[in-house]
């Protein structure tokens, strides 16, 4: 029997990644991508997108979508208190696995192994230590399709919001940022990929400048 596990969802590339390697190891039925949504702009955190369009990668992917509403920068209790609340009830059903698209940021796993310790739960990372620059061709190969929706104005150029993250991309980054941009340089929008079964209409908006920060707006088609 396969364990049912969640999965964290941001919409993005690495969490994209992490799901795929989670379906292909076999041993996995995945119960809920879990997404945390910013009240006020129905969008997801530093990404930007749209919860219409999160809600319609789970469609695609056929799975069911479990939003996490929090305010605007909350304090950390009340951000910990809404997870706490959403992972209770699965952990009711006899869950307690989570899935995560972490790299290589050992503070941030260390924060989450903590905060799933004390449910009962635990963390899986299935694309922990993965070589970035290997990871994000495999990404292209792979077929999945994304769209930069957010970059750190301090490491890329405006110009980069709203661009494919394809072969050309990848060689035209500066040496100083991660491929997968995992420190922050910039974050993605998936709107394609191997187990979508179909492609995520949107449209492109304005690049929004938010300093230190620039957003290529997206919307549903």
């Amino acid at each position: 029997m396969k364990e049912r596990i969640l999965v964290s969802w941001s919409g993005g590339k690495d969490s994209a990644l992490a799901l795929d390697a989670i379906e292909r190891a076999g041993g996995y039925e995945v119960a809920a991508l879990l997404t945390t949504i910013t009240e006020g702009t129905d969008c997801v955190g530093m990404h930007g997108v749209p919860c219409a369009l999160v809600a319609r990668q789970a469609e695609v992917l056929g799975l069911p979508l479990r939003e996490i509403r929090i305010p605007p920068f909350p304090p950390n209790e009340l951000y910990e208190a809404r997870w706490q609340s959403v992972l209770e009830e699965y952990l009711a059903q006899g869950i307690r696995t989570v899935g995560f698209g972490d790299l290589f940021l050992e503070d941030i796993r260390a924060y989450r192994e903590h905060t799933l310790a004390r449910l009962g739960m635990r963390g899986l990372y299935p694309i922990w230590q993965r070589d970035t620059a290997a990871l994000a061709r495999e990404f292209v190969d792979l077929g999945f399709r994304a769209a930069l929706v957010c970059v750190d104005l301090r490491a890329l150029d405006r110009s980069f919001a709203g661009r494919l993250f394809d072969a050309r991309l990848l060689a035209e980054l500066p040496p100083t940022v991660d491929p997968c941009g995992e420190n922050g340089e910039f974050h993605t929008f998936v709107f394609d990929g191997p187990s979508f079964r179909a492609p995520v209409g949107f449209e492109r908006g304005g690049v929004r400048d938010e300093p230190p920060f620039a957003f290529c707006d997206l919307r549903p088609k």
